[in-house]
């Protein structure tokens, strides 16, 4: 069976007119013209010399991190597809929440939506993601996250994945695949091998899958196995290493059983392709991570990537220097003519499958896009699914409802949105809410320590959600409220109402697990905000069930 054969079949089911098409753009390909088919380079920022050069090394495709500036978005995407020899595709993480395009419909992350565990309420809002990604130019999604939510302290999985339930998982995974690609986006299984276990980011180090194959094939492995059955598109290679596969194979393999998948045949051609059977195109997970840079360097490791059964590269810090390596390991004989051959033809064929044919196709008339990006119909059914997402985890004293006649003075103890490409914690909507419902709201400082006499209710808002090279998310007693040693140590709730409400990580009871009342909301986006105060007040009542364990292992949690 030749690889044209297999681009026939699925989950790419390519036509006799898109075959030609692949063949014809092939033959007109040069040698730097295909190498650069291989990245998928990243766009982030507002510097035109830079968008300029990216353009100018052809790359098979460009993942953008939007700003709110709706024009100088299409017009970034336009002049990049004007200086394309063949169609490029637009990737990006549609993964909601703070994801969530900032002249688009607000919609929740995956963890929320787990909170909420209606699959229409997912597909939904997959769905919405993808119209609105499609008015943008894109049409590839690193998305959905399969990871497992099991190790707690793990600063990277938390509120991008599902949960921790496989049956879960399944079922919301399906159905944000179905979302994405019956409207034109091409989704992505993330992160292969499986990620979660370890409490680790990948970001700074390559992590373990520690399970043993019989644990893994009855998480991951059906995991994966039901997305391929699907039809999903893509499949993102982490760096992230399965040690007892590889030893399976290589019993005294020391080292290299901790090779991350990204760069490991064994994982990638051997399990994946072989095994378990998919034909989609594989993506490494982002290069400059710490978790591929501390295996090797990058003019080793991305020839690496392509030689080892990844069809595409994601993100270059020295693109130039990346190709040249990549071009250097084809000439010299570690990418071989089939393998390069195959990479290649695959990327055109997910262009194909999306019929990318012509730069006309990438990008909608604006027209178009305006319509589509918040529509009001979207915005409607995603509020909905909002209103239902937080959870109350416990309320030993009977809070709620919250009335501003009984608890007027409240004492904000605010640790900000924090977010990895923001300089500067953002601040929370959240003052402003309650103070538009009649309650006086102080935000502390150092200077204050709350007593019964000058405060009726503290409220601690925390706003970390997932977070690239964080290393951990806690508590960070020390830095609320303006800080101090002895303020650090200070816990009012044994005289005064307390709620703490985690906008993110759901996981803070671990810090804190004596606080009477906690709420988990999973999104710090301002309509999730409004959400937990209708909730808080009694207006709406909390549905969102857990879809992790918020104790933590811990039964005094949960008194």
């Amino acid at each position: 069976m030749t690889i044209y054969d297999k681009l026939r079949q699925a989950p790419f089911n390519l036509d006799d007119a898109a075959i030609s098409w692949i063949r014809d753009v092939y033959a007109s390909l040069d040698l730097n013209d295909k190498i650069g088919q291989l990245f998928t380079l990243i766009m982030i920022g507002t510097d035109e010399e830079d968008f300029k050069r990216i353009a100018s090394l052809r790359p098979g495709g460009v993942t953008r991190f939007f700003t709110a500036d709706l024009e100088l978005e299409r017009r970034v995407i336009s002049d990049l597809v004007a200086k394309s020899k063949v169609p490029p595709i637009i990737s990006a993480d549609l993964e909601g929440s703070r994801h969530s395009f900032a002249f688009g419909t607000p919609v929740l992350g995956q963890l929320g939506l787990a909170a909420v565990d209606d699959v229409q309420a997912t597909e939904k809002s997959s769905e919405i993601l993808a119209r609105e990604g499609r008015a943008m130019g894109v049409r590839w999604s690193f998305t959905p996250v399969i990871d497992i939510n099991t190790a707690f302290r793990s600063p990277i999985v938390g509120t991008r994945s599902y949960g921790s339930d496989v049956n879960k998982i399944e079922r919301h995974a399906v159905a944000h695949v179905h979302g994405l690609q019956r409207n034109g986006v091409a989704a992505t299984a993330k992160h292969w091998p499986g990620e979660g276990y370890d409490d680790r980011d990948q970001h700074l180090v390559t992590t373990t899958n520690p399970l043993s194959m019989d644990e893994w094939k009855e998480t991951f492995g059906r995991l994966y196995r039901t997305l391929i059955t699907e039809g999903v598109l893509a499949i993102m290679s982490g760096h992230i290493s399965l040690p007892a596969y590889i030893r399976s194979k290589m019993p005294d393999a020391g080292l290299e059983a901790f090779r991350p998948a990204s760069v490991s045949r064994l994982l990638n051609v051997d399990l994946l392709r072989h095994e378990l059977g998919f034909n989609g195109i594989i993506v490494s997970d982002a290069t400059p991570m710490g978790g591929l840079s501390a295996w090797g360097h990058h003019l080793d490791t991305l020839p690496d990537i392509i030689a080892n059964g990844c069809d595409m590269i994601l993100f270059s810090d020295e693109p130039e220097q990346d190709m040249a390596a990549v071009k250097a390991a084809v000439e010299d004989g570690r990418i071989t003519p089939e393998r390069l051959e195959e990479a290649v033809l695959r990327v055109l064929a997910l262009k194909a499958h999306l019929k990318l044919f012509q730069p006309s196709d990438v990008l909608p008339d604006a027209a178009e896009a305006r319509r589509l990006l918040a529509h009001p119909d979207n915005v409607a059914a995603s509020r909905e699914y909002i209103g239902r997402s937080p959870t109350l985890v416990k309320d030993v004293n009977g809070i709620f409802p919250l009335d501003p006649a009984k608890t007027k003075r409240v004492l904000l103890v605010d640790g900000g949105i924090i977010h990895p490409l923001m300089p500067q914690p953002l601040k929370f909507f959240l003052p402003a809410l309650l103070r538009k419902e009649g309650f006086e709201v102080t935000i502390d400082r150092a200077d204050i320590v709350p007593t019964p006499d000058d405060v009726d209710l503290v409220l601690y808002a925390l706003g970390d959600e997932s977070l690239l090279v964080r290393g951990r998310i806690f508590v960070d007693w020390h830095r609320m409220g303006g800080g101090g040693l002895f303020k650090a140590m200070y816990r009012p709730w044994t005289n005064i109402p307390s709620v703490m409400i985690s906008f993110g990580h759901p996981y803070h009871l671990y810090d804190a697990p004596r606080v009477p009342a906690y709420i988990n909301a999973y999104s710090t986006m301002d309509s999730v905000q409004e959400a937990v105060v209708d909730c808080m007040l009694g207006r709406k009542p909390f549905l969102g069930t857990n879809p992790v364990d918020p104790f933590c292992g811990l039964e005094d949690a949960r008194y």
